[in-house]
C-alpha cells in the first residue's frame, strides 16, 4: 500500500514539476541604461487604451468616456468629442469597474477602430437599476477635434449584466480586424461558440465576415465572427513580424495568466482548463492545468502578474530589443521584454517595475523611433516615456 502511494505521489509530482511555468518575480533587470521622464502629469483619468495617429500625437481613451489627444513632445491635451455609447461610471465608483471606453487603434485606412463596453440604455431589470452591455468594435474618423462617420461593426451576443473580463484589445492584419472578447466572468460560457463572450473574433475593417472563417469551413454551428474560443480575459494582442501570426496575452485566474496564438477554430480550454490557475478561494480549475486537445500556450505564469497589452518591439532607440515581445502587467507594476530567437522564447528580462510614482501599468505604444509610451490604471495618471539619451 505504501509502495502503490508512492509510485502515485512521484508520478503526480514529476506530472506538476514538467509543467513550464515562468515566474516574473525571478527575472533578472536589464542592464541597458534607460531613461523615464514625465510627459504629462497626472492629466489622465483611468486611461486604458491609446494609438499614435502621427509621429508626435497619441489617442487616449478613459475607461470613463473622454477621448484624449495628448501631444508627446509638449504634453499638450485636447478632448476628442464623439457619440460612442460606452458606459459610464461616477468618480467614486470608476476604480472598481472595468468597463467603458477601452482599446482605440488608429489604422491607416484613416479610420480609427474602437472596442467599448456597449451600453443598451436598460435602467430597470425587475425592479432593479441594471446595466446591459456588451463589448462592442467601432470605427469612425477624426477630424479636427471630433469623431465623425461613427459606426459599430459588431456588439457581441448575448448582453450580459456583469461588468468584468471585457478583454477589447484590437490587432489589424492586412485589411482583417482581430479583437479579443473577454468571457464576462461566465466561465464556460467561452466553450459556447454560438455565444461571443470569451473568443477572438475575425472580421474585416468595413465589418463584413471573412468567407474563410470557421462558420463557413465546417464548423457551422459557430457564430460567423468567431475565429477562436475558449479564452478568459484577453488584454493584449498584436501581430508578430517573425511568422505573421496574431498572438494574444490573457488573465488567468490565481495563476495560469498566458500568451498564445490565433488559430483557426482554436479552442484555449477555459474553463475546462486553467493553464495552472485557481479560483481566487483557492479552489482548483479542472482535472489537470494543460489538456492535449487544446491550443497549447506560448508561455504561462505562475503566479500571475496581470498581463496587460503585448507588442514587438522595432526601433532605434533600443537596437538589441528589435524582434522581441514586450508585455505590460498591472499587478506585478511592470514592462517586461520576452527575448525571441527563431521564434522562440529564450530569456526574460524586466525593463521597469516597481518604479516610484509609475504604478501599474496599463497600456503601452512605440513610436516610429522606438521610445516606449506608458500608461496606468490610476485615478491621476500620467504618461510616461522611455527612453535613451
Amino acid at each position: 500500500m505504501h509502495i502503490l502511494f508512492l509510485l502515485i505521489y512521484t508520478f503526480f509530482s514529476a506530472f506538476a514539476n514538467s509543467e513550464n511555468f515562468s515566474n516574473y518575480e525571478k527575472y533578472k533587470k536589464t542592464q541597458i541604461n534607460i531613461k523615464i521622464k514625465e510627459v504629462s502629469k497626472k492629466t489622465l483619468n483611468y486611461p486604458w487604451g491609446m494609438t499614435f495617429i502621427d509621429n508626435e500625437n497619441l489617442l487616449i481613451t478613459e475607461k470613463n468616456g473622454r477621448l484624449l489627444r495628448v501631444n508627446v513632445n509638449s504634453g499638450n491635451i485636447d478632448e476628442i468629442s464623439h457619440n460612442i455609447p460606452s458606459i459610464r461610471y461616477s468618480d467614486k465608483s470608476i476604480a472598481y469597474q472595468q468597463g467603458g471606453l477601452l482599446d482605440v487603434f488608429a489604422h491607416s485606412d484613416g479610420y480609427v477602430y474602437f472596442t467599448y463596453s456597449h451600453d443598451f440604455k436598460e435602467k430597470m431589470i425587475d425592479g432593479k437599476p441594471s446595466k446591459a452591455s456588451s463589448t462592442a468594435i467601432a470605427r469612425g474618423k477624426l477630424k479636427n477635434k471630433q469623431i465623425t462617420d461613427f459606426v459599430n461593426l459588431l456588439v457581441a451576443k448575448p448582453k450580459l449584466y456583469k461588468n468584468k473580463h471585457w478583454g477589447s484589445r484590437i490587432a489589424i492584419k492586412d485589411d482583417f480586424l482581430y479583437a479579443s472578447f473577454g468571457e464576462r466572468d461566465e466561465g464556460m460560457i467561452a466553450q459556447n461558440p454560438q455565444k461571443h463572450p470569451g473568443s477572438i473574433v475575425r472580421i474585416k475593417t468595413d465589418g463584413s465576415v471573412p468567407k474563410d472563417n470557421p462558420a463557413f469551413k465546417g464548423f457551422e454551428e459557430w457564430l460567423p465572427e468567431i475565429y477562436q474560443i475558449g479564452l478568459r480575459n484577453p488584454q493584449g494582442l498584436c501581430v508578430s513580424p517573425h511568422d505573421g501570426k496574431v498572438y494574444f496575452s490573457q488573465h488567468g485566474p490565481m495563476g495560469g495568466d498566458n500568451i498564445g496564438k490565433v488559430k483557426f477554430a482554436g479552442n484555449f480550454g477555459w474553463k475546462d482548463i486553467a493553464w495552472g490557475g485557481t479560483e481566487y478561494s483557492g479552489r482548483k480549475i479542472g482535472s489537470t492545468p494543460f489538456k492535449d486537445s487544446y491550443d497549447k500556450n506560448v508561455i504561462t505564469w505562475v503566479p500571475s502578474m496581470a498581463i496587460g497589452n503585448i507588442a514587438f518591439y522595432k526601433g532605434e532607440i533600443f537596437p538589441e530589443w528589435n524582434g522581441d515581445l514586450l508585455i505590460s502587467a498591472t499587478k506585478a507594476q511592470m514592462l517586461a521584454r520576452l527575448d525571441f530567437e527563431n521564434n522562440r522564447i529564450v530569456e526574460e528580462e524586466i525593463i521597469i517595475k516597481d518604479e516610484v510614482n509609475i504604478g501599474r501599468i496599463r497600456d503601452f505604444e512605440i513610436d516610429t523611433k522606438g521610445n516606449i509610451f506608458l500608461i496606468t490604471d490610476d485615478e491621476e495618471s500620467s504618461l510616461w516615456m522611455i527612453y535613451r539619451d
